[in-house]
Order: C-alpha cells, then sequence, then structure tokens
C-alpha cells in the first residue's frame, strides 16, 4: 500500500488495496491462504492423555480426567467452514504515521489480507468496527461482503482527540457476537490500559484469537529534532519537550521497550497469537513469514503424538 491511497478517489481506493494484496500474496505464498493460525480447528473430535510441555492447559479435557484419573486433553478436527471476526481499533491513537502509511491504513491492510486469507469454501467474515461507537458488520461469506466492510474502514472518520475508545469492551462485544468457536483477529496497537488483556483470556479461552499490534517507529524512539509538542491523542494532552537530550530520548527509548514487552507477554499470556507490524516495514513479508511459520507448526503438530 502507498502512502497515497487516501488521496485517491473512493472507487479507486478499494481496488488498488485488492490488487496489492491479492496480487503479493499470490507471489508469495503457494497454495491455499491456510495457516493463519497454527491450530487444528475447533470441531471436537475425542481426548487423549496430555503431554507435558506439548499440550496447553487451556486444552484440558476436565470430564475425562476426571473418569480416568489420568490427564486428558480435548482434540478437535479443522472446521469445514470458518467464522472469522475481526475486531479494528479505530481509536485516535491510529491515527498517527511517520514512515510509510499510518497505523489506520496499516490497520487496514491487514484487515484485508486476513479477509482474503480466510475466503471462499464457505467461510464467513464479520466485523467489529470501534471508532468512538461501535459499528457491527454481520458474518458473512463471499467477497462482496468482504469489500463492502473494508470499503467502510477506508472511509471511516478520525476519532476527535480526547474521545477514547476503551478497548477491553470492544473485546467484550466481540465475544458476544462469536457464538460459534472460530477465528477471532484483533487490530490494534494496544495503546490502552491493561484491562484489555483479561477479556482477550476470555476470548481466547472459546476462539482461536490473533492480535496483530500495529506500530510506529517513532513510538519506539525519538529523533533529534529539537523542540517538539508531543500529544496523547487519546486524552488530548500535550507537551513539549526537547529531543536533543540524549537522557530523554533513551528514557523514551526504554518506556517504550517495556511498554511494547508488556503488550506481547499479555496477548502470550491470553492464549493468542501475536503478530506484529510495523508502518516502516513490509507488511505484506511480515505477514506471509507469519502464515509460513504457522504453517510448519502445523505441519509438525501430528508427530507429536497420535488419536486417543
Amino acid at each position: 500500500m502507498t502512502a497515497t491511497i487516501h488521496q485517491l478517489a473512493p472507487e479507486r481506493r478499494l481496488r488498488r488495496l485488492e490488487l496489492l494484496v491479492t496480487r503479493r500474496l499470490d507471489g508469495l505464498l503457494q497454495g491455499q491462504y491456510l495457516g493463519l493460525l497454527p491450530g487444528p480447528g475447533s470441531e471436537f473430535a475425542g481426548s487423549r492423555e496430555y503431554r507435558p510441555g506439548e499440550d496447553e492447559v487451556r486444552r484440558m479435557d476436565w470430564a475425562v480426567t476426571a473418569r480416568t484419573n489420568v490427564p486428558h486433553v480435548r482434540q478437535v478436527d479443522a472446521d469445514r467452514e470458518l467464522t472469522t471476526w475481526i475486531l479494528v481499533d479505530g481509536s485516535a491513537s491510529m491515527d498517527f504515521g511517520t514512515a510509510e502509511i499510518e497505523k489506520r491504513e496499516l490497520a487496514v491492510a491487514a484487515v484485508a489480507a486476513v479477509g482474503f486469507l480466510t475466503a471462499g469454501f464457505g467461510n464467513r467474515l464479520g466485523a467489529h468496527l470501534v471508532d468512538g461507537t461501535r459499528r457491527v458488520f454481520r458474518a458473512r461469506t463471499g467477497r462482496t461482503h468482504l469489500r463492502g466492510v473494508l470499503r467502510a474502514l477506508l472511509d471511516a472518520p478520525r476519532v476527535a482527540e480526547g474521545d477514547p475508545t476503551p478497548l477491553a469492551a470492544a473485546v467484550a462485544g466481540v465475544a458476544r457476537s462469536a457464538r460459534r468457536r472460530g477465528l477471532v483477529v484483533v487490530v490494534s496497537d494496544f495503546l490502552d490500559d491493561s484491562s484489555w488483556a483479561a477479556e482477550l483470556r476470555r476470548l481466547a479461552a472459546r476462539h482461536q484469537v490473533l492480535a496483530v499490534e500495529v506500530a510506529d517507529p517513532r513510538e519506539l524512539e525519538l529523533p533529534d529534532v529539537g523542540l517538539i509538542t508531543l500529544v496523547d491523542t487519546e486524552t488530548g494532552l500535550r507537551r513539549e519537550v526537547s529531543t536533543a537530550s540524549r537522557k530523554l530520548r533513551a528514557d523514551y527509548a526504554a518506556a517504550a521497550a517495556a511498554q511494547r514487552s508488556e503488550v506481547r507477554a499479555a496477548i502470550r499470556a491470553a492464549g493468542a497469537v501475536h503478530l506484529p507490524l510495523r508502518t516502516d516495514r513490509d507488511w505484506v513479508v511480515d505477514i506471509v513469514r507469519h502464515v509460513l511459520t504457522q504453517r510448519r507448526l502445523a505441519a509438525a503438530a501430528p508427530r507429536k503424538g497420535g488419536a486417543a
């Protein structure tokens, strides 16, 4: 995606995005678009004995464990039809970017990639867009529906400063919509209070969850550009700082690294898969690398154990 996509006529934005995603995915991925997550599916297919170090405790089959006095885990088969729910954070902090694109544009690109990777075979896609209010798109099949969701994201108004959107409430809203087990993708910068972590954990207890974290390089470190005004887009608070201070830049980088580390840890502790994307990197390559890694994990999984 180029930095000028929002300068295009509305009818051309979607076409540019679709061509970019589908052509590059076709060129970099071979075969069907599978492997966003390593899990085999969600349909119950029996149980087998628990293997320490290989199995997740959250997959324990407590009924069988109690009956046999031997720890067992649930086995699942791949769903013939997948329902994917996407939560897109449209809060004010997403209206930021100092590289090729803004975080908001990167979020839309991530949604497009997920949509085209999971399209077909009767799979359904629904979406929640949180931008001061919450807009819900019912889960439906087909690329026409996907294009409608993408068009709404591209045309979404920017959120005013000082109008924060709680990510925790948004995640809880998706959990209420996603009644059938499936895939939930949360696209956000996760620059919110840590209350979202508990809601993400509850969501991952029932669904496969992919957390797509979008970031900009200036959120991670400051350049030496003299006196600047920093603005908290969620609250509207402003503060002037001198970036000529080496100590200030070092403290900023350390605090940003610690914050990003906390986000990664919270996502993994919740049982979700983490996909970091940056506005100064080739996001298509990063998504493809993620997909190929998940394919390898999925291919290795059957060798870890047999059926019960």
